[in-house]
């Protein structure tokens, strides 16, 4: 069965780290590109950033920049994100998601059909 499972998240108080993982199964994940995603309470879900199966970075919420970071460890079969200086406006369910075309991430977040597989999310939430 293919598919995507994050962990990582919890309760943290502002200013805080967590790293979160995206573990595959079933697949190479080192052959996709994979997104991060968020949704917070009542609001639509948002792209965060992507990584390439190279490993480049493509950031899609500016507010991330220089907060959060995105790797990837093919031996693990695992896609990371490390989340610095968490801020309350940071707390929302976090998602990874496959690029269903293949290894390069697209210019912006696009579609949710854009994107083939998808994790049940891991909950992120900054307070004090």
């Amino acid at each position: 069965q293919l598919q995507l499972v994050e962990s990582g998240g919890g309760l943290v108080q502002p200013g805080g780290s967590l790293r979160l993982s995206c573990a595959a199964s079933g697949f190479a994940l080192a052959h996709y590109a994979v997104g991060w995603f968020r949704q917070a309470p009542g609001q639509e879900r948002e792209g965060v950033l992507c990584i390439s199966g190279s490993g480049t970075t493509t950031i899609y919420t500016d507010s991330v920049k220089g907060r959060f970071a995105i790797s990837r460890h093919n031996d693990g079969n695992t896609v990371n994100l490390q989340i610095d200086s968490l801020q309350p406006e940071d707390t929302a369910v976090y998602f990874c998601a496959r690029v269903r075309s293949g290894h390069v991430c697209y210019d912006g977040p696009g579609k949710e059909s854009d994107y083939d597989i998808w994790g049940r999310g891991t909950q992120v939430t900054v307070s004090s």
